[in-house]
């Protein structure tokens, strides 16, 4: 006999996705790469103060945390950071270098050697936000680490180098910056790790300059490596100022792979030539430095992450341009592969299934999760559904979202009005939401709110003239999607008109702000760790990496300062008629709290209902468990209140006037 099914109210079903199973299945396994025959990768912590470990899959098959709190291995570089370890088998055992968090120096431990601690191999700096290290390659032959240095120069956020360096094994750089070898003049502010050809003859990079990002334009550099270890007259080999670059590696034979977007799609090539034409994504947007959509395998065949709006695992075979994709319930792969033989490591998800690690024979065809296994923590009948769905927004133009209708296996709710629903801006902009288990998701359509994440114009995934849509218009466009998806939902009567809310982090923080200071299509929004001011957070009050994004997205502000002040939340915060939640840590160097704190000034004596809340040793980007329990809890509370649902058990969050 099924349970009897109760009909209670959207908003008031019981339901099992608590906030602290929510944040206990936050984040998700990243960098991945081979130790020998181990496969290892970084993977979260919440409970642990929201660190990073180092994890390795041993030889029968157990999983090992290699480093104890209070190491974190995350790299701050571009404050995104990117790639943070690098590993290599050796006679005596393993050893790695990896990025600590809390000084950013770079270490060296071997992991199996009795007594070993991590030893740093680089030294603190005392100016600015220090010396910091990202994508490392381990070169023992050499006795050195290729990466790339962030080094400040000066007390300010953009006063800041970056260029591919070799630290020392031997611990001689951990006292003396002077033993770090640079392996070229920078001649760019950017720059990703190089990549050593397989005859050790020739070092390949990435390179951009402001104010440009890289999904705009990236240069392929290209430099002959001397004896002295330093790459002698590099030169450009592709990509440029309207090209896009994301990843480029050497293969076995010595040819150069690279991902560029001239098409209009990233696809892949070898020494300029296309290997597959398709109007589908073979890159993405190289947000953090190290990221890797393909990998080439030693028969000749590459692993590959690619798709239309999605990101599939598949093996390319170049002579003829088939792709085989790997069958399972991962629909989404993320941006970090690694080869080592015939074996492929990635990290994959689906609508049902949380982010695992995951291993493909690209010989035989069969894949199995080797870390991080998925398991239901509750019964996936209080999973959401997900519908892939196309909008038309303003002008005919399409647009892609995710809609999850509320769903549970023993609540339905009266007939009559339809249920709340709550729209959702990724970040970025330039980036994308994807079709994966997201129980923070779960927490909402379980108790009968439905969630629409919406992939706006300037979203990744669909080529480079969607992403291309928001070049100028941001404030305009992304509001206008998220209204257009929102109204439509409304409009056939899967989503209550009175009851549409908007919430969105970083950029998407933005979005939300924007919409509730230039639409009336919300009755509430949660706002976090956003950009208000694009004024002043174009001008140095955010960090180096994304300090004239703006110019592409709003416009040089010399030239367009009355865009700036028309879009601004900060300057329209009096046209907020809504109530709203803002979230903000107060250690964020990429949305810095002064800018919530003048937004609040702003709407002084306006009698607005509203919930501020700060969390100390919070960045951009919540990893504390705690902190998203209460973060998360708070949103539902600040929808209760105005939706007038009455979920149980959630703390009443206060809204002040």
């Amino acid at each position: 006999m099924g349970e009897m099914v109760r009909t209670l109210p959207y908003g008031a079903w019981p339901s099992p996705v608590d906030a602290a199973l929510a944040a206990a299945h936050g984040g998700q396994p990243e960098a991945v790469g081979f130790v020998g025959e181990e496969a290892w990768w970084t993977e979260p912590r919440p409970a642990e103060g929201g660190r990073r470990t180092l994890v390795r899959r041993t030889a029968d098959g157990r999983e090992v945390s290699v480093l104890p709190p209070p190491w974190n291995v995350r790299s701050r570089v571009m404050e995104y950071g990117g790639r943070p370890w690098a590993g290599a088998m050796r006679p005596e055992g393993p050893l790695v270098v990896f990025v600590h968090f809390a000084d950013q120096r770079l270490y060296a431990y071997e992991p199996t050697a009795p007594g070993s601690r991590p030893r740093p191999l680089t030294p603190l700096s005392p100016v600015g936000g220090g010396l910091r290290w990202v994508d490392p390659r381990l070169h023992p032959e050499r006795g050195e680490v290729w990466c790339v240095l962030e080094e400040f120069t000066g007390d300010g956020p953009t006063d800041v180098r970056r260029v591919p360096a070799a630290v020392p094994l031997d611990g001689s750089a951990a006292e003396d910056r002077d033993a770090v070898r640079e392996l070229t003049d920078a001649g760019h502010p950017f720059v990703t790790g190089p990549r050593l050809s397989p005859d050790g003859r020739s070092a390949a990079w990435l390179a951009w300059d402001h104010p440009r990002m890289p999904w705009d334009g990236t240069e392929l550099l290209v430099a002959e490596v001397t004896g002295e270890g330093t790459l002698r007259e590099p030169r450009t080999v592709a990509g440029g100022p309207e090209e896009s670059i994301a990843q480029a590696e050497w293969a076995p034979d010595g040819s150069l792979l690279y991902v560029s977007d001239r098409t209009g799609w990233w696809n892949l090539y070898r020494d300029g030539t296309p290997l597959c034409l398709r109007e589908e994504e073979f890159g993405g947007p190289l947000w953090k430095v190290g990221l890797q959509w393909f990998a080439p395998l030693d028969d000749g065949t590459i692993a590959v992450v690619h798709g239309r709006g999605a990101g599939r695992l598949g093996i390319l075979d170049p002579v003829g341009g088939e792709v085989v994709d790997v069958a399972g319930p991962w629909t989404e792969f993320a941006a970090t592969l690694a080869v080592h033989g015939s074996r492929v490591v990635a990290v994959g998800a689906g609508p049902r299934t949380a982010p695992e690690v995951v291993e493909l024979d690209s010989a035989t065809g069969h894949a199995r999760v080797i870390g991080a296994a998925h398991e239901d923590p509750v019964d996936p009948a209080y999973y959401p559904k997900p519908q892939v769905r196309t909008f038309t927004g303003p002008g005919g133009r399409e647009i892609h979202a995710h809609v999850y209708p509320p769903r549970h296996p023993e609540c339905v709710a009266p007939d009559g009005a339809p249920p709340p629903y709550v729209v959702w801006a990724h970040g970025g902009p330039t980036g994308r939401a994807p079709l994966v288990l997201d129980l923070e998701i779960a927490y909402f359509t379980s108790r009968g709110i439905g969630v629409a994440e919406v992939n706006y114009g300037g979203s990744t995934g669909y080529g480079r003239a969607y992403r291309d849509r928001l070049r100028g218009q941001w404030g305009v466009v992304d509001v206008e999607d998220c209204a257009a998806v929102a109204l439509a939902l409304a409009d056939e009567g899967t989503a209550d008109r009175n009851r549409l809310a908007v919430r969105g982090g970083s950029a998407g923080g933005w979005t939300a702000a924007a919409s509730l200071t230039s639409t009336d299509v919300y009755a509430c929004g949660t706002i976090v760790y956003p950009v208000l001011d694009p004024a002043s957070w174009g001008s140095g009050e955010t960090h180096d990496f994304e300090s004239r994004y703006l110019e592409t997205l709003v416009g040089p502000y010399a030239e367009v300062p009355g865009r700036y002040a028309e879009r601004s939340p900060v300057e329209h915060a009096d046209r907020i008629t809504v109530p709203f939640l803002l979230l903000q840590g107060l250690d964020d160097p990429i949305c810095p709290p002064a800018q919530c704190e003048r937004f609040l000034a702003r709407l002084q004596g306006r009698r607005i209902p509203h919930a501020y809340l700060a969390f100390e040793g919070e960045g951009h980007g919540f990893r504390r468990a705690e902190t998203m329990v209460r973060a998360l809890e708070a949103e539902l509370s600040l929808y209760a209140q105005v939706f007038g649902l009455n979920p149980p058990g959630i703390p009443t969050l206060e809204l002040t006037e």
